[in-house]
């Protein structure tokens, strides 16, 4: 009966043993499984901003060489990056191509200057003939003149001989008042003193009207003299009235000027060989020109100014502008060589990438050199906050932020780890750290990795034990 009883006891202890060890085993099988998640704590830390860009080196100033356009390049002596001299050879023009062009310029001034000398001609026959028509105005106003004098002078004396007849016929009558004797002597009748009364009345009255007659006739006279006159005299005044403004031959007078000019450039050219040589020194920034194309009738050639220093440009985004302003000191590294302290002398969104602005640094003089690559670094220390992490921890979904943390609890295997999800308000951040606030404390285990990917209320297992 012991026997059995220690081979039962024995027998169970066998049983747990082997339940144990068959927990253990499932347990490290469904631990394996779990993903492994390694956790960090926030921390009260300064959010740096580094902003790096990169960027280029361009003239401080950029002087145009511009040269007579339509020639036809024969041959490009320089290109971009190039550093000439005063007098260096830029490029070689076609001179068959060019004399071409010389005859085609040389034959429209010929036509021009025949325009020109057509319009003279016609200019000097109109004057001729206004002088002509003045001289014929002013002849029959002078002639018109003297006629309409001479019809106002016949009208006056015709005014003054009825004023004399009507004074001699007056006097006349008064002389015969009186006299009521027939010429032999004998007394007259009065039958026969009243006809003669009433007949030398009838005289005078006839020689008044004639008067009236002669008087209206002379003012008529002067009348049609003084409008006559008047209308000769404005026919003078519109022969001398000056002609419209015409602007013809000196805008083609202006064109033959501008036409010779250009051939006498084109002779320039061609007693050079067609070398076309640099106007001054400088770095050749910008080409405008190649073989075998024509002059642009802008510059040809852009030309760094050694007289002014250099500058670098650098796009920025919108958020590198938030922590980069004017005057801000800054470091500049060009070509990967040592770094120089700059200042943001400039800067501007740019009008054609909206969201996007143009920086400018001034560079100390003989430094750099235009087309040179480099990288600009502005650095703000920034505030501190007290509940910063890692930007590996932080997560962002539909604009709206959160983090992972480890919390445990009982499970069918005893204490396991589960995920939970905080959201929080990002407060500032860089390129490593977040500062967030929300519902996570000095003692949250925050995840910021994970082997697998995690979600709210996974079961996990820690890296860190």
């Amino acid at each position: 009966m012991d026997k059995r009883r220690k081979r039962i006891v024995a027998g169970l202890a066998v049983f747990m043993a082997f339940m144990w060890f068959c927990t253990l085993v499932s347990k490290s099988i469904y631990a394996s499984k779990l993903p492994m998640v390694s956790t960090t704590r926030t921390d009260s830390k300064y959010i740096e901003h580094i902003v790096e860009a990169e960027g280029i080196v361009e003239a401080g100033a950029k002087l145009p060489v511009t040269v007579l356009s339509g020639l036809r390049v024969k041959e490009l002596a320089v290109q971009t990056g190039d550093k000439v001299e005063e007098g260096d050879l830029l490029f070689v023009v076609d001179l068959e191509d060019m004399k071409q062009i010389m005859g085609e310029q040389e034959l429209a001034a010929s036509k021009v200057q025949l325009q020109i000398d057509a319009i003279v001609h016609n200019k000097e026959l109109a004057q001729s003939r206004k002088a002509l028509e003045e001289a014929r105005a002013r002849e029959d106003y002078d002639a018109l003149a003297r006629y309409q004098d001479t019809l106002v002078g016949r009208a006056a004396e015709g005014v003054a001989q009825a004023e004399e007849a009507l004074e001699e016929l007056q006097a006349e009558n008064r002389e015969h008042e009186n006299d009521w004797q027939k010429e032999d002597g004998e007394s007259r009748t009065e039958a026969e003193m009243e006809a003669e009364q009433q007949a030398r009345e009838q005289e005078e009255e006839r020689l008044r009207q004639e008067l009236q007659a002669a008087a209206y006739a002379e003012a008529d006279a002067k009348w049609n003299r003084d409008n006559s006159i008047k209308d000769a005299g404005r026919r003078v005044e519109d022969v001398l009235q000056e002609d419209n403004a015409d602007a013809t031959l000196a805008v083609y007078r202006s064109e033959l000027a501008a036409v010779r000019e250009k051939i006498a450039a084109y002779q320039a050219i061609l007693e050079q060989e067609g070398k076309i040589t640099s106007p001054f020194g400088g770095m050749v920034t910008d080409v405008y020109v190649q073989t075998g194309g024509r002059v642009p009738d802008t510059a040809s050639f852009l030309l760094a100014d050694a007289e002014v220093a250099c500058q670098f440009r650098v796009t920025l985004t919108k958020e590198q502008k938030s922590y980069v302003n004017l005057g801000d000191d800054v470091k500049l590294e060009l070509d990967g060589r040592k770094k120089i302290d700059a200042k943001v002398d400039y800067i501007e969104e740019n009008e054609n990438m909206p969201g996007s602005y143009t920086a400018v640094l001034h560079l100390p003089g003989e430094t750099g050199t235009p087309g040179l690559s480099g990288k600009m670094i502005c650095s703000k220390a920034g505030d501190k906050y007290p509940y910063c992490v890692s930007l590996l921890a932080l997560h962002m979904e539909n604009e709206r932020n959160y983090v992972y943390v480890v919390n445990e609890r009982e499970g069918i295997l005893g204490t396991e780890y589960y995920v939970e999800e905080i959201t929080v308000s990002v407060v500032d951040k860089n390129d490593k750290l977040a500062a967030i606030e929300g519902a996570v404390t000095e003692e949250s285990r925050i995840i910021d990795s994970s082997t697998k990917e995690i979600k709210k209320g996974d079961v996990v297992r820690l890296s860190d034990g």
